[in-house]
């Protein structure tokens, strides 16, 4: 018997995936409960979160090495979005109900296959989102790093809040969180040892802290870990549909940052990786996950890279991950209580600053470049650091959808073509009228957006006092004419040109643009010879329209000439 297509699909695991998934899995427990907190959510879902997600996701997503667990974007989105509906984050039900309805917009855009409309989220966008993502991690922390809470509501005001307070700082938990930023960045400076620089500021912090007797609030006084597997837990059914608008944000957010993923870490044996696949494989995720206290996940850049880092060869690791975690968290888990709230404070703060620092680049790259993606990073940017992160994502999309069709619209182009000494065709300006008893060969540069209609509008040639023009529009570079503006324009042109005995040509138009232009009702316009299919010749069927056109105005000469001998006699 041959082996299922899922087995091989599944691969058989390596010994470094083994030790890799060992890494990750501790990783997950500082990383998973510190998201989670600054979400203000219980901790432990946070770890909950790296098990069943983090195993179903890594058996099913087509980028083989992404580890899909909670991470702190989703937590601070899932965070507003909860609140946003009114409902208590701290209820385990309404945590199931969130993540799984998560889970099914994310099934739903896999099967609709919408992976592509993560292409039209812009890189300036991207930046913009990410960089306000990690400024609010950093703002999310400061109450644990310094041990005063900010009272003001937006990621900026929290610092400013801070900072006007520092009289009421706790000096210890201030002390135990810088000490943890030292300790990591001696670690992290030691090559061998840079990919545990977390895990390993965690450990000897929390065993300073604990020898010490340092009074700081620890993780203990937020939520008992029990040394146990995830609970079976009940989603809040009845606040589900409340949570659609809310879900759909989250999900984006969690699809936006695996995408990231796909294109960072190709898969080792060479396969490609599916956008629609890892969307599935996330909502399955987020659906069993929601059903045992998960928060919602997706994929995880840092995880991935701790990952990556520790040796990671195929889909095993991620699922060795989460199988180690469990085992931690069973055998181990009440152990996780006595890790002090300034240590994940701390080790929050590196991330963040991380995240900022490598962002970096390319907020220069945009800024120095690009100046219309410079405003849409920075509008991307207020409302992450603004308002609640779920209405930032939908701004960022609709802004990289602005950004989109305004660059479109800027290399939009109307431009004349003339014939060279070797039959070809070269570029040149638009006459502003049209040449009587001539053709002129007009192409339109563009990507089809009915938007465009206008620009060609400005700069289309005149027909009026002329005779016997015709105009061959080549239309290779737009691949449809689906809009009635398109059409009415198309109308237009035709019928000024007809008016001066002219005509209009159209060449280069597949099968379905033609039955368009025909239900358009072009063919009284146009003529039964008017529309030239595209053909596989480059330009093969402008030729055969401008060979026409000729043989026509030949033919309207020739009319008008017997015309004009029969008034003589």
């Amino acid at each position: 018997m041959g082996t299922p297509a899922f087995a091989r699909k599944l691969g058989r695991p390596k010994p470094r995936d083994v030790i890799s998934g060992l890494v990750t899995g501790l990783f997950s427990i500082p990383e998973g409960m510190a998201y989670a907190s600054i979400g203000g959510f219980n901790p432990v879902t946070g770890i909950y979160a790296g098990i069943v997600p983090g195993i179903i996701g890594s058996l099913f997503a087509r980028t083989v090495l992404m580890v899909t667990t909670l991470t702190s974007a989703i937590a601070l989105t899932s965070r507003s979005v909860l609140k946003e509906a009114g409902l208590d984050p701290a209820d385990p039900a309404n945590v199931a109900a969130l993540a799984i309805v998560v889970g099914a917009v994310m099934l739903l855009f896999g099967l609709l296959r919408f992976g592509s409309i993560m292409n039209f989220v812009s890189n300036a966008v991207m930046t913009g989102f990410s960089t306000g993502i990690a400024l609010q991690i950093v703002a999310g922390v400061l109450g644990d790093a310094t041990g005063y809470k900010p009272q003001s509501g937006n990621t900026i005001g929290k610092f400013i809040d801070s900072l006007a307070h520092m009289g009421l700082w706790h000096l210890p938990a201030v002390a135990v969180a810088l000490g943890t930023v030292a300790v990591w960045a001696v670690f992290h400076f030691i090559k061998p040892l840079e990919s545990f620089a977390t895990l390993l500021a965690l450990v000897v912090v929390t065993a300073v802290v604990a020898v010490a007797s340092i009074d700081v609030e620890t993780v203990g006084d937020i939520a008992a870990i029990a040394n146990a597997l995830p609970p079976v837990t009940v989603p809040n059914f009845a606040a589900m549909p409340e949570l659609i608008v809310g879900g759909v944000a989250v999900a984006l957010v969690a699809l936006a940052q695996a995408a990231g993923i796909s294109a960072a870490v190709p898969n080792p044996d060479g396969s490609r990786t599916n956008m629609n696949g890892d969307f599935l494989a996330q909502g399955a995720a987020n659906v069993a996950g929601g059903m045992f206290g998960a928060l919602p996940a997706g994929g995880s850049l840092s995880r991935t890279g701790v990952a990556t880092s520790a040796g990671a060869q195929t889909r095993w690791a991620g699922i060795f991950a989460g199988i180690w975690l469990a085992g931690l968290v069973l055998i181990a888990g009440s152990v996780a209580e006595i890790i002090p709230m300034p240590v994940i404070g701390g080790l929050i703060l590196v991330i963040g600053a991380e995240l900022v620092v490598g962002r970096l680049p390319d907020i220069k790259l945009v800024l120095r470049v690009a100046p219309l993606s410079a405003v849409a990073m920075l509008i991307t940017f207020a409302a992450t650091t603004q308002l609640p992160l779920h209405t930032a994502i939908v701004i960022g999309v609709i802004t990289s959808l602005v950004l989109y069709c305004a660059k479109a619209a800027e290399a939009a182009q109307l431009m004349a073509l003339t014939p060279t000494a070797d039959g070809g065709w070269q570029q040149a300006p638009v006459p502003e009228r049209c040449s009587s008893n001539d053709v002129t060969v007009l192409h339109y540069a563009g990507v089809g957006l009915f938007a465009e209609v206008a620009r060609i509008d400005e700069t289309w040639p005149r027909a009026d006092d002329t005779t016997n023009a015709v105009v061959v529009l080549s239309l290779r570079s737009l691949p449809d004419v689906p809009s009635s503006v398109t059409i009415k324009a198309l109308r237009r042109w035709a019928g000024q040109l007809a008016a001066n005995h002219g005509r209009l040509m159209i060449a280069g138009v597949n099968p379905g643009t033609a039955d368009v232009l025909r239900r358009g009702g072009l063919d009284d316009l146009l003529g039964d010879d008017g529309v030239v299919p595209a053909s596989d010749r480059v330009f093969g069927a402008l030729d055969v329209a401008v060979e026409r056109a000729r043989a026509w105005v030949t033919a309207q000469g020739g009319e008008a000439g017997d015309s004009q001998e029969r008034d003589s006699n």
